[in-house]
């Protein structure tokens, strides 16, 4: 009987050129990441279930991926449970660990249980997968990294000034057009207020983040399924749609919010944040949309969303200011703000958009034909450890087949050279540099092949 060997769906295997791109994607992320200060960690891929369970609301709580006790799982359920079992009832007695579902949560945990280690305000990064069991489609999988960047233990807003320049040079390196979406929760919570539906705040920026994939229609009717009254509905509608400049919305609001304490204080970093990238040179669009609501619970502040110009696949890069993460596991009054890079959504755009640099899939830069003479394998092994302390990757073929099968290796690999040592080179003390691009041939030294391969980094 045959093997299945199919892999989950919203999982994927990684060919090694798509390796080479992501990996090319990762380098750039963590190069901008160090030169603004920030340092790695990485916690492990499951989580107590009580760490990440409500933290993400109820949608998200039902995407956490749970995992099996080990053993005999259902040990701890008795008989009467059995009888009348509910997954809800049972999963805390079957499962008490979890994959994690993104690398904020996490590091709240980790800032909690090392904060006697660390110093504050403390700025990481973290580029690790994360797991969700959503229904897969276009740009969702149930597998996928998150390159997060995070500072915990400070109030200021200079850390979501520093937060946009980094998602401006990230993008600009990446050669990709987009634009920043803000807007910040206290706002949001201060139309709940002026509506009177404080109570309801989750249920409607839960809605109102969906404006864009369903429309106002269907916003509507969930803020009505969610038991929001209709004449709050109805209120809502003109300041969703609230159109103009920034500085046109933002003067509307202050006039729509003058009741709301929470919602002008929104208003008033918002302005700030604003104000702050007009001194700094940002290549990048700011926009202020009042439907961007990132439905996860514990945002309680500035909040960014970041999209693709020429592309369409929704956000690529997200996050915001959470005021009181690490409280939910002790640790009071530590505000933290961070934003997250989707490297699998990035990497569709980029190949999307044939952004994808040829030299990027080059693992290799020239290769050796074997003609299965032990002198001349032993040349070129000698002259492979002069090229690799260039930092140069070189390889030889490991058996002598016919040319043709060596040359085609090389091409499946888009190698750009080969060189080529036989029993006349090895007499003339040359190497015959092929180009592969263009065909050429021409006897070179080891020494002028190593400036060659050199010049074109």
């Amino acid at each position: 009987m045959a093997v299945n060997t199919t892999i989950p769906k919203g999982t994927r295997d990684f060919s090694p050129i798509e390796m080479l791109r992501r990996n090319y994607i990762f380098d750039i992320i963590r190069k901008v990441f160090q030169k603004y200060g920030f340092m790695p960690i990485e916690t492990p891929a499951m989580e107590n279930l009580t760490t990440l369970l409500g933290k993400y609301g109820e949608e998200g709580d039902r995407l956490i991926f749970k995992i099996l006790n080990s053993g005999d799982f259902m040990s701890n359920v008795n008989c009467d449970d059995k009888e009348s079992v509910t997954s809800t009832k049972i999963t805390n007695k079957i499962s008490e660990k979890a994959l994690r579902y993104d690398l904020t949560v996490p590091f709240a945990r980790y800032v909690v249980q090392h904060q006697n280690e660390i110093t504050f305000p403390f700025k990481r990064y973290q580029i690790q997968p994360v797991w969700r069991a959503d229904r897969p489609q276009k740009g969702r999988y149930r597998e996928f990294y998150q390159c997060d960047v995070d500072v915990i233990g400070s109030n200021s807003l200079l850390n979501e000034i520093e937060l946009i320049q980094i998602i401006d040079e990230v993008f600009q390196n990446l050669g990709l057009a987009v634009i920043i979406k803000l807007n910040n929760r206290k706002i949001l919570s201060g139309i709940a207020e002026i509506i009177n539906e404080s109570s309801k705040i989750i249920d409607i920026t839960v809605a109102i983040d969906k404006f864009e994939k369903i429309g106002l229609e269907k916003v509507n009717e969930e803020l009505l399924s969610k038991g929001i009254s209709p004449e709050a509905v109805k209120k809502l509608q003109p300041i969703i749609l609230l159109s103009g400049s920034i500085e046109e919305k933002i003067s509307n609001l202050k006039s729509v919010l003058n009741s709301s304490e929470i919602g002008l204080k929104g208003i008033e970093e918002i302005e700030k944040i604003i104000d702050y990238t007009k001194k700094i040179e940002l290549q990048t669009c700011i926009d202020f949309d009042l439907t961007l609501a990132r439905g996860l619970n514990y945002y309680t502040g500035a909040i960014f969303e970041v999209k693709a110009k020429d592309h369409e696949i929704g956000s690529i890069c997200g996050g915001g200011r959470y005021d009181d993460l690490t409280g939910i596991f002790g640790l009071k009054n530590v505000s933290g703000v961070g934003v997250s890079f989707g490297a699998d959504r990035i990497y569709d755009v980029l190949l999307g958009l044939n952004k994808f640099n040829d030299n990027i899939e080059n693992s290799t830069e020239i290769m050796f034909v074997n003609f299965g003479d032990l002198e001349i394998e032993k040349l070129c092994l000698s002259h492979l450890v002069s090229i690799r302390k260039q930092g140069i990757s070189a390889e030889l073929y490991p058996e002598s087949h016919k040319m043709k099968k060596q040359f085609d290796y090389a091409n499946n690999k888009k190698i750009p050279f080969v060189a080529i040592i036989g029993e006349n080179e090895k007499q003339k003390g040359v190497i015959m540099l092929k180009n592969m691009t263009t065909g050429e041939q021409n006897e070179t030294s080891l020494k002028e092949l190593i400036n060659i391969l050199t010049n074109r980094k």
